[in-house]
């Protein structure tokens, strides 16, 4: 199998073509595994589409499928601008939805639409939590130090609520940085850029934020958000490092 490899704000990514939807969720555990395949945080297989620019499948390092990703949206869209010469506009198709994107050289803004499940504020394990949908399901607890965060509650959350746990921390109108536990990983990763999305997005309904700033994952890589009339936008950087070919075990 060609595969590429991809990094993007802290999360890394194997990307290849394929004609056809299949189950992949095997060779998914199989090529994402760090010591004995490739090792990735997600995997992600470019499909052609009649009405799309493409189609993806995308399936975490666990092989569980997952609707939405967005660090690996914009890994698919650079990857498909750059090798497969889609143009730099472009939309596609993923279990979440329609994603939009446009590459400028290794810059790639996606719109994750409208945020979407958007529930009151709670209290669980003496914090404060909220739910929304910004493509997978985020809970978001804003914190005054993100030495806060826990594996072990956020691995109670998660499992109780099915969703990504994400700590955040205001650092000024303009600006916050977030730690996120994911699902599929089942643990904490350097970014999750629809975690971070989510985050800004309730920070701005809290008016603790401006419509547009710049987030720090834990990977200390910034990247930028917007919302332009109830859309939000998500920019940053991706990398190419390398291609080659993968022997099935």
């Amino acid at each position: 199998m060609k595969f590429y490899k991809y990094c993007a704000n802290g999360n890394d990514f194997i990307i290849a073509n394929a004609d056809k939807k299949e189950d992949r969720s095997e060779l998914a555990k199989e090529i994402c595994d760090r010591y004995k395949g490739i090792g990735a945080d997600g995997f992600i297989v470019i499909l052609p589409h009649e009405k799309y620019d493409f189609e993806w499948e995308f399936y975490n390092n666990d092989g569980s499928y997952a609707s939405m990703c967005g660090n690996g949206s914009r890994a698919a869209a650079h990857f498909a601008h750059h090798i497969n010469k889609t143009p730099s506009k472009m939309t596609f198709l993923t279990g979440a939805g329609v994603i939009k994107a446009e590459v400028e050289n290794d810059l790639v803004e996606i719109s994750f639409g409208k945020v979407k499940n958007i529930k009151q504020p709670f209290e669980e394990f003496g914090k404060t939590w909220q739910i929304c949908d910004t493509g997978v399901p985020h809970l978001v607890h804003f914190c005054k130090n993100l030495d806060e965060f826990d594996i072990i509650l956020c691995e109670k959350m998660r499992k109780k609520y099915n969703a990504n746990v994400n700590f955040a921390k205001i650092m000024d109108q303009n600006s916050l940085k977030v730690r996120t536990f994911e699902r599929g990983i089942e643990n904490e990763t350097l970014a999750c850029g629809t975690g971070m999305g989510a985050c800004f997005y309730l920070a701005f309904l809290e008016q603790k934020i401006q419509n547009k700033a710049s987030v720090i994952p834990k990977s200390g890589e910034k990247v930028n958000f917007r919302l332009d009339h109830e859309e939000l936008f998500f920019k940053g950087k991706v990398r190419y490092c390398f291609e080659a070919n993968y022997n099935f075990s």
